[in-house]
């Protein structure tokens, strides 16, 4: 397992936008497959963007394509969420999580570690 911990939530205007990162604690994020998830109250968690280490492919929810992009910085060991376009519903709890298995972490199963979370919320 890693530890991860995400920062850059916030409260933003629709239209909006804003950075999430997370940072790998401990090791370095070669052979790690990252993702970000989020949750809204009273739904399960969703995929939002995966990157697949071993393709070197990106994998994005339909909801969010061509609005956010994953990226990552290897010397910095943490992944970044650029979120643009922002939209009332995309407010949630949004998650980092990381895994060394073979597929991409599409699924909240797929993951082994998660990091705590942090509140972005979209006002109207």
């Amino acid at each position: 397992q890693v530890r991860l911990v995400e920062s850059g939530g916030g409260l933003v205007q629709a239209g909006g936008s804003l950075r999430l990162s997370c940072a790998a604690s401990e090791r370095t994020l070669s052979n790690l497959n990252m993702a970000w998830f989020r949750q809204a109250p009273g739904k399960e968690r969703e995929f939002v963007a995966a990157f697949h280490w071993s393709s070197g492919n990106t994998y994005y929810a339909e909801s969010v394509k061509d609005r956010f992009a994953m990226s990552r910085d290897n010397t910095k060991n943490t992944v970044f969420l650029q979120m643009n376009s922002l939209k009332p519903e995309d407010t949630a709890v949004y998650y980092c999580a990381a895994s060394t298995g073979i597929v991409p972490i599409t699924r909240p199963s797929a993951a082994s570690s998660w990091g705590q979370g942090t509140q972005v919320t979209v006002s109207s």
